[in-house]
């Protein structure tokens, strides 16, 4: 099974994009979007009053209302293999009851393993690869090593406390979590959704078609290259950012002190001033964002 619930570890919509990409575009068929096998009463686990659902007001009535949803579908890879996707916003109350219900539509179904998608805002540079963390409930499941080290404590998330819960019972559970530049996650960031799809292909052994992903992230990377040209002060902060990076990986490959020695890194107030102008920019109506 699949989990990708979005409202919190959304940076640049990677997993949305994940997700719309497998309903809508991962099949070479019209058969992407399957069936509804599961569904949850949101009004149980949402809160209206802070992520209110958008209506249309159509001159003088209401209509088209996008109720919120929290379903599970049987899909498909790309060779017919089935699979299970969660997906819908992330429950805001109630996460204890939303696990023990999410449990049991896991041992009805007998799905195994559990693999969470999410996405975070770092300050790394959209010109170096995108970098995933992965973390599981137990060791057997970890395929890649992370560079963080020691314990870093950060507000939890439901698909925290669903790892933690299904450790306890036996059911495995891993994750991928994408590092998105922070000043691009206000914006779908196709890197981002194939990256951790590509996770995905790794831990369950599914087959996707994520050639449609590595176009959209190739034109994305064309539109900030292309504002990068025309805006050179922009571009300085993110060869800043580039240094800093570059000087990380180093550091991680020798062994020695993660800090850029002798290199001028633009401080916190500069990168967000330069930046609110480039998102901004990229937000134009000429089609670049």
């Amino acid at each position: 099974m699949l989990v990708a619930l979005h409202g919190f570890l959304d940076a640049g919509n990677g997993a949305g994009v994940a997700v719309q990409h497998l309903l809508e575009g991962g099949l070479p068929d019209d058969r992407a979007s399957g069936p509804v096998v599961a569904t949850f009463d949101v009004d149980v686990f949402h809160d209206y009053r802070a992520r209110r659902p958008a209506v249309s007001f159509v001159r003088d009535h209401y209509e088209s209302y996008d109720a919120p949803r929290l379903v599970v579908r049987l899909q498909r890879d790309t060779l017919d293999r089935p699979y299970l996707l969660l997906t819908g916003p992330e429950p805001d109350t109630r996460w204890e009851g939303f696990v023990r219900a999410l449990r049991g539509v896991v041992d009805h179904f007998g799905a195994r393993p559990l693999v969470s998608l999410a996405s975070v805002p770092m300050a790394v540079p959209h010109s170096r690869p995108i970098t995933v963390t992965q973390h599981a409930n137990d060791p057997e499941l970890m395929l890649r090593t992370n560079s963080w080290r020691g314990e870093l404590r950060i507000p939890a998330s439901v698909t925290a406390l669903l790892e933690l819960r299904l450790g306890e019972s036996g059911h495995p559970m891993t994750g991928y979590v994408a590092h998105v530049p922070h000043y691009l996650a206000q914006f779908d960031h196709p890197a981002a959704a194939l990256a951790l799809l590509q996770g995905v292909e790794d831990s369950t052994g599914l087959s996707f078609d994520l050639d449609p992903l590595k176009v959209a992230a190739q034109l994305r990377d064309g539109e900030v290259a292309s504002y990068l040209e025309e805006n050179p002060e922009v571009a300085e902060v993110v060869a800043g950012l580039e240094q800093q990076y570059d000087a990380f990986a180093r550091a991680e490959e020798e062994g020695s002190s993660l800090l850029a020695e002798d290199e001028e890194i633009p401080t916190g107030d500069e990168i967000g001033e330069q930046f609110q102008q480039f998102l901004a920019g990229l937000d134009e109506p000429d089609g670049r964002n």
